[in-house]
Parts: structure tokens; C-alpha cells; sequence
């Protein structure tokens, strides 16, 4: 499948404006591309008699029905781990206790602010995800639908808002209670267990989780979490059925995905303008990078993904399979070029950001990411570092109480492994970096 880059793409303007600032901040205007699925009602406004007049009468499908479907569809989690959707359904519906009905969450928080997937598809489609959500809810017997969304996106909770009042008035599901709960514009705020940290009242920040949520989330109760994405596309399957649904991807991984294609042009390491683009796996990378971005390096997954070369990219289809066969995160579901920034000094200033964004509950988030990031800043002077920082990468990747640490690890390793020669070149002063602290 190629993009048709002639679909006109629908402009997402907020009505807040974010100036420049000196920490990392989500983009303040999308470009949102029509899709095959998800996202074929961009060119309509996002209201609920157009959501229906396209999409039909959400249908309810019983649990057994649900879970056959979704498993036979190999749906996946579209928030970055890629987690079996199905295997979470049944999760839940296996630890359901009387007299307490599980919880379904709809993860919107979007915590990595160079994403814009999840924003794009609230502001256009917003029905899709609560579809699914509500499916969800039906199937399992719950009666709660919580939907989370982050402070630092203001016009996302704006078009949640909208949405629940306009399926309130309409009755639209009687048996829920919808309720929206924003949370802190913060990187690991969108982390399942600080979700759930949030909704109890307490900081939005991970906690170690002993018992999943899907056993013992919300209030005690099991609880489904997944990210809008991961929601939009179950309501997209229960309209079309699988045999469809599996058309539109690779026998392996049918279906659609989200991607934000976000240039990383600014030495700051805050991206410009992304455009989201909704794709089939399988879909060759360099059908989704600028024509000027594809023989320079390319940052994917996110700041939690890791480094590309040319050389890595080339063949490379959307696919999480053939991402981790070399040694690629597709995370996030982020593509973004360096394009004139040097990806040295980014690195740097990323991982900063990162330090800074951390819970500090733990030794690695406390200590070990402040000092990786004072060995990436000092690498980017030009100082070379790059046996201290791989020493302090194994000091922190598995040892702190959430995940936050082994990502931004794992970021700054793989500039070291798949880009050598960039380093080099900084290192020796014959680096084009014109954005680099040196």
C-alpha cells in the first residue's frame, strides 16, 4: 500500500497556540491525512450524526463474540508495547468479581509529545474511539468508561468533552457512565499504572505494578486500558469483520496503524507541524518519509524508540516484526527525521528532557538518567563519553520501578550502535551540526 500524498490533509488548528519554550512541547497544529479505515471521516466535521451517517449503528457483540473477533484479527495494542488485545479482554473478563463490575479506560494521555496519533484521531473521530470503548464495556458487563486525556493538549479534552455530551444527549448508551479525567502534561504520565495512579487520586506518575490492571486496576476492579488507537480500531473491526479488516494488512499484521511523521529540524528537539497518516502494515517506510529526509537518520518509536541509519531503513516495511529483526522500535509509531539537526546534539537534548520528565522514585530515575544525560551533554561538546554512557545504560535498563529508564536507554544506545559515524564525525569536529551545544 502507498500513501496517496495527493488526499488533501485536514488542518487541525487549536485554538490554543504553544510558543517556543525551552522544555519539549506536543506540536500546536496537525496535519491529519485520510486513511483507509480509522481515519476515512477526516473530510467531515467530527460530530456524531456524521459518525453514524459513515459508520452505521454501533453494533453489541457478546464477549465470546468479541474476543473470537479480535483474535482472529491478531488486533494488537496500538500504544507501543503491541500487547494482544484479546489476551487483555480476557484478562478481565476472567477476574470480574460480584458486585464489582470491571472498568474500561481509554488511554488518550499521550504522554510522548512528538506523537500526535491519538490527538489526530480525537479531533477527527472521536466516536470511533468511544465505540470501542463502549463494545468493550458491553461485552465485559462494565458500566464505567473513563476517558484520559493529557493537560498539555487542551483541545483534545475540548473534542472529548463535546463527544460525550453529544452521546449524553442523544442517549446513545444508556447502561455507561462516561466520565473524561485530564492528567498532567508530563512524559510518564501516560504509563498505564500512573493512569491508574491518577484516577485514584494520587500524582500521574508510575508506581511498580505487582498485579496487572486487568486484574486489579480502578477502585480495585479489573480494568481494560488500552489506547485510543487500540479502541478506534475494535469498533473499525466490529463494522467490517475480520475477512475485510485482515485485507488491509500483511497476513502476519492485518489491519491499519496511526503513524506521526514529525521532523526533528529544530536543535531544540521539538518537532514542527506532524502530519499522522493512517497506513496498512506492511506499508514500505520510505513511502512515509520526505523525499529529503530519506538518506539522513531517523528517529523511530519516539524518545523511547531508537536511532536509524539509511542503510537500516532501506526495505524496511511497517511492521513490528521486521522493526525488532533489526534491532528498530516502532513504539510509539513516530518517524522522525533529523533532517538538518545533528543527531548528537538532539540525543543530548532529548535525554535531558527525559531526565528531567522522570518520576524520580527510584535509583536509576534519580541518579542514573541525570548522569546519562550529563554524559550526553558533554558528548555533544565534544568530549567523548561514549564508554561512560554505555556503562551507565547497563546500569539503569532493568532496574527501575517502571519503564522509563530502560527506553531512554535505550534511545541513547542505539545513536552509539546505528549511527557510529555521526558520532565520529562530531567527535572530530567534521560534523554539519549547526544546532549542537559545542
Amino acid at each position: 500500500m502507498t500513501i496517496l500524498a495527493s488526499s488533501s490533509p485536514s488542518m487541525i488548528q487549536p485554538a490554543m497556540s504553544i510558543q517556543p519554550a525551552m522544555s519539549i512541547q506536543p506540536a500546536a497544529s496537525i496535519q491529519v491525512y485520510p486513511g483507509p479505515l480509522v481515519l476515512r471521516g477526516v473530510a467531515t466535521t467530527p460530530d456524531l450524526a456524521n459518525h453514524l451517517a459513515q459508520w452505521g449503528a454501533q453494533p453489541k457483540l457478546d464477549l465470546t463474540t468479541l474476543l473470537e473477533l479480535c483474535s482472529s484479527a491478531v488486533v494488537k495494542g496500538r500504544g507501543g508495547a503491541g500487547f494482544p488485545f484479546a489476551r487483555k479482554l480476557s484478562t478481565v473478563a476472567d477476574h470480574r468479581r460480584r458486585g464489582q463490575r470491571p472498568v474500561v479506560v481509554v488511554n488518550a494521555a499521550e504522554g510522548e509529545p512528538i506523537s500526535a496519533k491519538d490527538s489526530a484521531l480525537l479531533l477527527t473521530s472521536p466516536h470511533l474511539v468511544l465505540d470501542g470503548a463502549a463494545l468493550s464495556a458491553h461485552a465485559l458487563g462494565a458500566r464505567e468508561v473513563i476517558i484520559v486525556t493529557a493537560s498539555d493538549r487542551p483541545w483534545v479534552a475540548d473534542a472529548v468533552a463535546a463527544a460525550i455530551g453529544e452521546r449524553e444527549s442523544a442517549r446513545a448508551d444508556r447502561s455507561l457512565r462516561w466520565s473524561h479525567r485530564p492528567t498532567a502534561g508530563r512524559f510518564v504520565a501516560g504509563a498505564s499504572q500512573a493512569v491508574l495512579e491518577h484516577l485514584a487520586g494520587r500524582a500521574a506518575l508510575p508506581v511498580t505494578a505487582w498485579v496487572p490492571e486487568a486484574v486489579r486496576g480502578v477502585r480495585g476492579r479489573p480494568t481494560l486500558l488500552s489506547n485510543a488507537e487500540t479502541f478506534a480500531q475494535v469498533a473499525a473491526l466490529a463494522r467490517i469483520g475480520a475477512e475485510e479488516y485482515r485485507a488491509l494488512g500483511t497476513a502476519t499484521s492485518p489491519g491499519t496503524t496511526l503513524l506521526t511523521v514529525a521532523r526533528l529540524d529544530e536543535p531544540s528537539g521539538s518537532s514542527h507541524e506532524p502530519a499522522v497518516h493512517e497506513v496498512g502494515y506492511g506499508t514500505p517506510l520510505v513511502d512515509l518519509l520526505p523525499w529529503d529526509a530519506q538518506d539522513g537518520p531517523v528517529l523511530l518509536g519516539g524518545f523511547h524508540g531508537t536511532w536509524a541509519s539509511p542503510v537500516q531503513i532501506a526495505g524496511l516495511a511497517v511492521d513490528r516484526d521486521a522493526f525488532a529483526e533489526r534491532s528498530l522500535a516502532l513504539g510509539a509509531g513516530v518517524l522522525a527525521p533529523a533532517g538538518r539537526a545533528c543527531p548528537v546534539a538532539l540525543t543530548a537534548r532529548i535525554t535531558a528532557y527525559l531526565a528531567d520528565q522522570s518520576a524520580r522514585r527510584c535509583g536509576p530515575c534519580l541518579n542514573g538518567l541525570p548522569a546519562l544525560a550529563e554524559s550526553m551533554a558533554a558528548l555533544a561538546r565534544g568530549v567523548d563519553t561514549r564508554a561512560r554512557i554505555r556503562e551507565l545504560g547497563g546500569v539503569v535498563v532493568r532496574r527501575g520501578a517502571c519503564a522509563h529508564p530502560d527506553g531512554s536507554a535505550r534511545l541513547v544506545s542505539s545513536l552509539l550502535d546505528h549511527l557510529p559515524d555521526a558520532v565520529g564525525d562530531h567527535l572530530s569536529r567534521s560534523c554539519t551540526c549547526t544546532g549542537g551545544a559545542r
